[in-house]
Formats: structure tokens, sequence, C-alpha cells
């Protein structure tokens, strides 16, 4: 009598060449929008010089991306899963294209924040589209985790050729030139795309819900609105209801998700401790990232006074870290556990941070560059081990739905980190420049000297004795503002370490069961 053999577990397929060559063009998408958000860093001070915008403004310049693209992200994610992922990263490829177009004939403030809305609302789909595909793509878990390291580097090339490409395209010509550069790549993708890329799409996708997509655009920009406006030291009415009505919105957005068939959103991901631990975690290190980031192209250029090619040349170790952190992770993960390398990226990201509060110091340069360079080592697991999470824990049909949660929290925590952390620099450095504005100076100039930039352009204006006493006074404010930035940065890292710590560890452990764990 022969023994039965015992059931084996399929393994995944392997991905084949088609595949691997497909996700060369996939990254595409995503290091043009990293050199997008790294070149307009490195134009704020052109920008500022040119259109003038208040300190107001400035930031909406920067963040209305984000607040758009995190707004519009679940949506989008839905969407593709329900008309196809491939034919939904067309359609935001050559939307992004026009956009980019009708940013760089922008003249004033106004018209480069609504443009800017614009790309957001292209760029929300392109993330969903491309990690999902990654998650269908790629069905083995080691090498859906290189995939993904891929990506996460294409953002980090990204953000390593950006201030190059931004800083030669700033040297020879005037800021607007920043948004051509992304039209050819776009068109290239559209061109190879519809050839390399599958196509993926949910057969049982229902009917896209509209009031949920209105209650989440509501809940997020009210919200944004009101943070901004009690930022801004704006404690009205009009920052109350603001407020109210985002968490109206946000409250009867969770509700409708638990009542409907095919939410936006499924909250039972959250039930799964692993997938909320990703989440917060990769949120946590977005919000602390994107809030620094603001500061230190600023920093390189008006307080150490580089030029823009200079000054894109000293992030580039912070992007290049990215691309190796990104890909050593993997290897990482498979030899130690994903809570041992997240936690360990994230303590390293600390490090990085508190050294980023010695820059006022005579080798100032050296720690804000070595800063940036620990803090990108850091980061690096979080991302690629957070999306790993993400992803595998939804169906392969909800995996736009999935990756456009993921995305959503790290698009949205970016932006209010920008928020925040620029509301933050605002008011510690309206404090500093208070008692140090030089005496003579009506009160449009002071108005004027609200913003850094502001101020050093005033002060070409003025006497010597005045210039240099305004300088000095505003390069301070500006640094007490960054390193204040760092000591906050640096407390966030160690509360996310201990919250990646804590929550995987004990997911882990309830998985493995009982008789796996030890006294």
């Amino acid at each position: 009598m022969h023994a039965t053999p015992a059931p084996t577990e399929i393994a995944p397929p392997q991905a084949t060449r088609r595949e691997w060559v497909a996700l060369g063009v996939i990254a595409l998408p995503c290091l043009v929008y990293a050199m997008d958000l790294t070149v307009l860093n490195l134009a704020l001070p052109a920008i500022s010089a040119d259109l003038r915008p208040s300190a107001s403004e400035l930031l909406w310049i920067v963040d209305i991306y984000g607040f758009m693209v995190a707004g519009l992200l679940i949506t989008m994610g839905t969407l593709g899963d329900r008309m196809g992922r491939r034919l939904l990263l067309m359609i935001g490829a050559a939307a992004f294209a026009a956009a980019s177009v009708a940013a760089a004939l922008s003249t004033t403030a106004q018209g480069l924040i609504a443009t800017r809305a614009l790309l957001g609302m292209a760029g929300a789909t392109l993330a969903p589209s491309t990690l999902s595909l990654i998650s269908n793509m790629f069905r083995n878990e080691r090498e859906r985790r290189i995939a993904i390291g891929i990506w996460i580097s294409s953002y980090s090339v990204g953000g390593a050729i950006g201030p190059l490409v931004g800083g030669a395209i700033l040297h020879y010509f005037a800021w607007p030139a920043i948004f051509w550069a992304a039209v050819p790549v776009m068109l290239l993708l559209l061109a190879v795309g519809p050839f390399l890329l599958p196509e993926y799409r949910d057969p049982k996708a229902g009917r896209l819900d509209w009031r949920s997509v209105a209650l989440s655009l509501t809940a997020v920009l009210s919200g944004v609105f009101a943070l901004k406006r009690l930022a801004e030291g704006h404690a009205d009415g009009l920052a109350a209801g603001a407020a109210v009505l985002g968490m109206a919105a946000g409250v009867s957005f969770v509700r409708r998700q638990r009542r409907i068939d095919y939410p936006l959103l499924d909250i039972g991901l959250f039930a799964q401790p692993r997938f909320a631990a990703a989440i917060c975690t990769y949120a946590l290190t977005s919000f602390a990232m994107f809030g620094v980031y603001i500061f230190i192209s600023q920093h390189l250029q008006l307080v150490l006074g580089l030029s823009p090619l200079v000054a894109g040349l000293c992030t580039v170790p912070w992007a290049l870290s990215f691309v190796v952190g990104s890909l050593f992770t993997p290897a990482l993960a498979q030899r130690l556990s994903a809570p041992h390398t997240m936690v360990a990226g994230l303590s390293l990201a600390a490090v990085g941070f508190a050294g980023m509060t010695w820059v006022d110091g005579p080798q100032g340069l050296a720690w804000l560059v070595g800063g940036m360079l620990l803090m990108g080592l850091g980061m690096a697991p979080v991302f690629t081990l957070g999306n790993d999470i993400v992803i595998s824990s939804a169906p392969p049909e909800r995996a736009g739905a999935a990756s456009a949660l993921s995305e959503t929290s790290a698009e949205l925590s970016g932006a209010l980190g920008i928020a925040v952390f620029g509301s933050l620099a605002t008011g510690l450095y309206r404090a500093g420049m208070a008692d140090q504005l030089p005496s003579g100076l009506s009160t449009a100039q002071a108005a004027e000297a609200s913003t850094l930039g502001g101020a050093l352009s005033l002060a070409d204006s003025l006497a010597a004795p005045q210039a240099e006493a305004l300088r000095n006074a505003a390069r301070t404010a500006f640094v007490d503002g960054l390193q204040a930035a760092a000591v906050v940065g640096t407390a966030i890292m160690v509360g996310s370490a201990l919250l990646a710590w804590r929550m995987l560890r004990s997911s882990d452990l309830k998985a493995a069961g009982p008789d796996s764990t030890k006294p």
C-alpha cells in the first residue's frame, strides 16, 4: 500500500523578460514625478523673485500638487480597477504632459497654483496605476519586493537627476523651462506603453460611487485649508467652518464605505495589524521627509548662497542613498525580519534628522549633507517593505485600490508635512524677525520681508548697513526654523520606530502561532 503524498503548495509563477522590461516602462512616470517635485523646490527662489507670491501662495505652489494627488488617489485607484490600469496610466500621462505645458506658460502666482492643481489631478493616475501593475505582474514575493525596490528607486533616481537637470536648466533658462522637461518623457511613455504593458481590470468592479469621491475630496481639501489658515494665524470662523466641514465629510465617507457594495476604501484592511502598521509608518515617514525637504533647497541657495546647480549637487547623496537602500532592502528583509529591517531604518533616519540640527555650525553643509544621506538610507526600507505589505494584503482584483490607499497616505502626509513644517517655519521666522527688522522700513517693505526670499530681494534695494542687517536677521530666523523642523523630524522617526516594532512584531507572533513563540 502506497502512502498518498502530501499536497504541496504551488509556488507563484516567476516573471518573464516581458515583465521586467515593462517594469522599466512603469518607472518612467515615477521618475518624472520625482523630477517635477525636486526641480520645483530648486526653482522656488526664482519663482519668488519673478512672481512675487505671498508666504501663503508660495506654500500653495508647492503643496497644492500633493493635496490634489492625495484627494484623488483613492478615486483613481478604484477607477483603474474598473476601466483598466494601463488605460488609466496612458490617460494620466497625456494629461500630465498637457498640464506641464500650462504650468510653463503661467505668468502669475495664482495661475501657477491652478496649473499645479491640474498636474496633481493628472499625477493621481500615475502612482496607483504603476504600483498595482507591479502587484499583478510579479506574484512571487521575492520578485515583487525587488520590483517594488526598483519602483521606489525610480523616484530616487528622479530625485537624483532632478537637481542636476533642474540646476542646469535654471542656470541657462528661466524657471518656466523646468516644466517642459516632463513633456518628452510622458510622450515616450504614451508611445511604448500600449505595446509593453499588460492590461488588468476587475471584471466584477462595481460602478464608481461619485458621492464617495465628493466626500473624500471635501474631507481632504477642507481639512488642509483649515490647517493652513490656523497656521497663518487666522483663527476665525472660516477656519472653524472648514475644519467642521472636513471632519463631517470624513466621518460620512467612512460610514458610507462600510455600507456600499464596492467601496472606494476597503475599511476592513485596517483590521490587519501589519497593514495598519505599514500605513502608519509610511505616512509618518512621508510627513517628516517632505516637511523638512522644503527647507533644504532654500537653505542651500538663500542662506549658504550656492547656485542652483551646486545646490542640486548637494542633494544628490540623499537621492542616491534612497536608491541604495531600496535595492538592498529585499536582501536585508530576507536575512532579517521585516520588523527588524524597518525599525533599523527608522532609527538610522532619526540619527540623520538629529544631525541636521547642527546646520548653523562651521561645518554646517557637511552636517546637512550627511544627515540627508542617513535619512535616505533609513527611509528606503519603510517605503519598500511598507508598499509590499500594503499591496500583498489585498486581493489581486483590488490591487489598484490598495495601491492608491498606500500612495494616499504618503501623498497626503507629505503634503501635510509641507503645510505643517512650512507653517511652523513661517511662524518662527516671523517671530524671529519681529524685533530685528531695520528701522525706517515702510509697512509694504515689512510685508515683503515676511519670507526669506522677499527679505533678500528687499535688501538689494536698501543702503548697505540696513541691507546687511536685514540679510543676517532673515537668514538667522530661517535657520532657526530648519533646526526646529529637524528636532520634530527626529521625534517622529523615534516614535515611528517604536510603533513599527510593536505592531509588526505582535502581528508576526500571532501569525506564527503560540507554538512558535519562546518564553
